[in-house]
């Protein structure tokens, strides 16, 4: 980090012929397994990742935002000083919409009832962007910090996470849930967390021992507002209104049995439906062998929501069946699957400490040879601490 805020630092002066006087980061995450449960209020198994959204920042004494982004033209800038209840005006041009996150952050605090302070922000990512690693939520919990640490203002994880997804669901139109946001705000360093969506409570578990978690990217991106998965959710609240309950955690699989042959819901959301509250418990068993250090039964269960994920949720493409079929085909690998919201992005992939280097090489060539007009990624990481300040 010490060499990527160096150079932030100094992209910042160059803008602003001034010295920033605070920084924050937050962390991308991988999602063990819990997959397009947590807008259905249930169980998700996620970890924070090493690679972040890195801001460097200094307060003004007006209410104008100045930005900057190491990884984007240009400076973006607008004003958060006029009345509550106006909206900050969204990017016109395609190559400014990327500040909308910023913007929406801004917006939701200002609706909250702050008075924020204009500030000049200059930022650097290397969560690769669209590839289900939540670069977005990365950049808005990273935001909200700033934000708020401009006005002295201290507000629990969960709760800065609870606004982030607010402004990615009301400002820039996603509606995903509470997952990306909350792992980013409050994951622990070296621990996976099993995240109950509905309480908000966290539930940290190391990984087992002898395994590493390796991220492989297919290089096909998405962009979840144009995508299916709006489609996917508004599919599962249905479903949800169908069976007569709130959400999908509170279905049972023999719920969705009697459903079947009740012919209650039609062929497409059972399927959705039955993803949803497989998974769940999917989830809570994959926890259970965090506690128990069983690796290899996680990395089954990991391979179980890969083919639900693919066969009932169709979410899943040819790129992810391809990486997660040779992952799983190379020694060491105990489980594989995509992660993330789908539709392209990355792989997870548990595997055997002493495999990994060997593994890493034999994925990289393996997909290449398949797809060789694709950029592919291969990396182990390790669970990474939340959101946070950094000394300058």
């Amino acid at each position: 980090m010490t060499d990527r805020l160096a150079d932030l630092k100094a992209l910042f002066t160059a803008t602003f012929q001034a010295a920033p006087r605070h920084a924050v980061r937050a962390p991308g995450r991988v999602n063990l397994i819990g997959e397009h449960t947590d807008y259905n209020d249930g169980f998700c198994l996620p970890m924070a990742i090493e690679r972040d959204v890195l801001m460097v920042y200094a307060p003004r004494t007006d209410t104008t935002i100045r930005v900057v982004s190491a990884q984007q033209p240009g400076v973006e800038t607008f004003d958060v000083g006029t009345s509550s209840g106006a909206t900050i005006p969204k990017g016109v041009a395609p190559a400014s919409r990327w500040a909308d996150y910023i913007k929406g952050c801004a917006q939701v605090l200002r609706d909250e009832g702050h008075a924020l302070r204009g500030m000049d922000l200059a930022l650097t990512g290397n969560v690769p962007l669209g590839s289900g690693l939540s670069s977005s939520a990365a950049l808005e919990v990273a935001c909200m910090h700033a934000l708020l640490q401009a006005l002295g203002t201290v507000l629990p994880g969960a709760r800065i996470a609870t606004l982030a997804q607010r402004a990615e669901n009301s400002y820039v139109g996603t509606n995903c849930g509470i997952l990306d946001q909350l792992s980013s705000a409050c994951a622990v360093a070296g621990q996976a967390m099993l995240m109950d969506c509905r309480t908000l409570a966290l539930t940290p578990a190391p990984l087992p021992g002898g395994v590493a978690v390796v991220i492989s990217d297919t290089g096909r991106r998405r962009g979840l507002v144009d995508s299916a998965y709006n489609e996917r959710r508004r599919q599962c609240e249905a479903g949800a209104k169908a069976l007569r309950v709130s959400h999908l955690r509170d279905v049972s699989l023999h719920g969705l049995w009697q459903a079947r042959q009740a012919g209650t819901l039609d062929a497409a959301s059972l399927r959705r439906c039955e993803h949803v509250v497989a998974e769940n418990g999917r989830t809570q068993a994959a926890f259970a062998c965090l506690r128990a250090g069983d690796a290899v039964a996680l990395g089954q269960l990991m391979d179980q929501s890969h083919a639900d994920l693919r066969d009932k949720f169709e979410v899943s493409c040819r790129e992810l069946d391809t990486m997660v079929a040779i992952a799983r085909g190379l020694p060491g690998c105990l489980g594989s699957r995509m992660t993330g919201a789908g539709f392209g992005g990355c792989a997870v992939s548990l595997v055997q400490s002493s495999a990994t280097a060997a593994f890493t090489e034999r994925l990289a060539a393996g997909y290449g040879a398949v797809y060789p007009e694709l950029p592919i990624a291969v990396y182990v990481t390790q669970p990474a601490a939340g959101a946070g300040p950094v000394a300058l």
